[in-house]
This record gives C-alpha cells, sequence and structure tokens, in this order.
C-alpha cells in the first residue's frame, strides 16, 4: 500500500510542476545542445519539482562499483577485473536520487549517436564512395559499441526492477520512413528505410528485446516462461526516424518522463523523504 502511495504522490507531483518553465530557456531550444547539457536541466527540474529529495549527476561508473553491486546479488558475480581504473562514460552522464538508507539510486541513464551522413552530403551535393561517385554511404558499425555502456548499465542496475537507460538516434542509418532529398543541381536521391546497406535499427533492438521504439520501457519487464520467471532490463531507443536533428526540448521531455517512471518505481524506498513533500 505504502508503494501505491508514493507513486500516486510522485503522479500528483509530477502534474504540478511547471515543466520546463525557469529552465528552458532560449538557450536549450537549440537543435545542437548536448545529451550532457540536457540532463543538467534534467536535474534541475527534478530539485525544483522534488525539493525534499536529494539528487546528483555523475559523468562515469567506474568498473569496480558494477562488479561490487554484481556480487551483492550474488558473491559469484563481479570477479573478473584486469584494468583497476576503467570505467563507462554514458554521453549524458549519470543521474541518481539518494533513497531513505542514502544510497544513491539511478534514475535516468542517457546517449545519443549520430551516424549516417546522407542527407547532409545530398544537401551539399557531395558525392561519396571510394571513387566519389555515389549518392549513399553503406553503414558503418559504431554504433555497436552502444552496446557496451547498455550491457554495463544493466549489470550495475541487475537488483532494480527499472532500466532507466535512453539512447537517442539521428542520422541516416536510423530512418524508420522512406525519405527524398533535393541535391543542388535538382536530382532527388530516395533513402530506403528497410534498405540492408543504410539501417541499423535491427542491430540496436537486441536491447531492448524487439520491443517497439520510441516507447519508455523503464519498468523492467517480467515474463514466465515454463517453469522460470525471467527480468527483461530494455533500452528505451528513440528515433527521430526522418533523419532530422533531436530537438532539445523533445529530448528533455524523454528524459523528464524516464527519470520520474524511475522515481515512481523507488517510491518505497523514497517514501520517507517524499511524504514531507
Amino acid at each position: 500500500m505504502a508503494k501505491k502511495n508514493q507513486s500516486q504522490r510522485l503522479t500528483t507531483q509530477h502534474k504540478k510542476s511547471q515543466g520546463v518553465v525557469g529552465i528552458f530557456g532560449d538557450e536549450a531550444k537549440s537543435h545542437d545542445i548536448s545529451v550532457g547539457k540536457i540532463s543538467h536541466f534534467v536535474v534541475e527540474q527534478l530539485e525544483k519539482d522534488f525539493p525534499r529529495l536529494s539528487f546528483q549527476h555523475r559523468t562515469s561508473i567506474k568498473k569496480e562499483e558494477i562488479n561490487e553491486a554484481l556480487r551483492k546479488v550474488d558473491p559469484g558475480l563481479g570477479q573478473t577485473l584486469f584494468v583497476s581504473n576503467s570505467s563507462i562514460i554514458p554521453d549524458g552522464g549519470i543521474i541518481e536520487v539518494k533513497d531513505d538508507n542514502g544510497n544513491w539510486r539511478i534514475v535516468l541513464v542517457s546517449e545519443a549517436k549520430h551516424q549516417g551522413k546522407d542527407i547532409e552530403n545530398i544537401k551539399a551535393g557531395k558525392l561519396v564512395g571510394a571513387k566519389n561517385d555515389q549518392d549513399l554511404m553503406a553503414a558503418g558499425n559504431a554504433i555497436e559499441r552502444s552496446h557496451k555502456n547498455i550491457s554495463e548499465i544493466a549489470n550495475l542496475m541487475l537488483s532494480e526492477s527499472h532500466f532507466p537507460d535512453v539512447l537517442f538516434l539521428e542520422g541516416s542509418n536510423f530512418l524508420t520512413e522512406t525519405i527524398s532529398i533535393k541535391r543542388p543541381d535538382g536530382r532527388v536521391v530516395t533513402l530506403e528505410y528497410n534498405s540492408g546497406m543504410l539501417n541499423r535499427l535491427d542491430r540496436l533492438t537486441s536491447a531492448n528485446y524487439g520491443m517497439p521504439i520510441n516507447t519508455n520501457l523503464c519498468k523492467n519487464k517480467f515474463i514466465k516462461h515454463k517453469d522460470k520467471t525471467i527480468m527483461l532490463q530494455a533500452t528505451s531507443i528513440f528515433t527521430q526516424g526522418n533523419g532530422e536533428k533531436w530537438d532539445a526540448k523533445n529530448m528533455f521531455d524523454i528524459m523528464i518522463e524516464i527519470s520520474k517512471t524511475s522515481l515512481q518505481l523507488l517510491g518505497s524506498d523514497l517514501f520517507n523523504q517524499i511524504t514531507k513533500i
């Protein structure tokens, strides 16, 4: 009952908040603002919405901390570490809240990746390829490095019932619709969203078990299979779909939504603080 009441209080507090008023000024409306900067705006908004809670922002997490969290789940885990100072550095960093026991709990981890400059190249009239005679460049695999950070955050949060990892994608390698772009000479180039040469979304959806993209998947999914119950930690993957740049305010709104979902799911562990609001 306490957890249910806590979720209701957080939802009410969310509705009463002023959203981005006072934080999201002209600077934050720029398309070019980094996800790291937006993450700091998110912390400011959370502090405004939940003045009794303490939040912090970190830029990195050490591998030894991840191993320690794994050992708390099971002493056989988190045993291997070759480089003592190794760490992960998500683009937007990590936002945490202090619970009633003084422990810092993760409410948001964010990253933003751009892959595929075909749209920019076509608009500029630039040809690509070994002989500079192609409109489109075959997609690379750099984005797959995102899987490492996702896996490490999942290890760190193995004991939690939420997984607030969000990945923002932009660029021609993440299209969800077919688009046509006009070159300066007037010729129109069509980019097919389902082209195996271009699209790399399928290489990332393993991080959300093939569930829908552009969806808040922060709450872990528990599924039953035969005599087993399996917990799924799914990354929330968001893409513009048409190759355009992300609007910073849209990113901010998504990050706030996921953060507040985390707070609702952590409700019973924040009970003593939130009841004072």
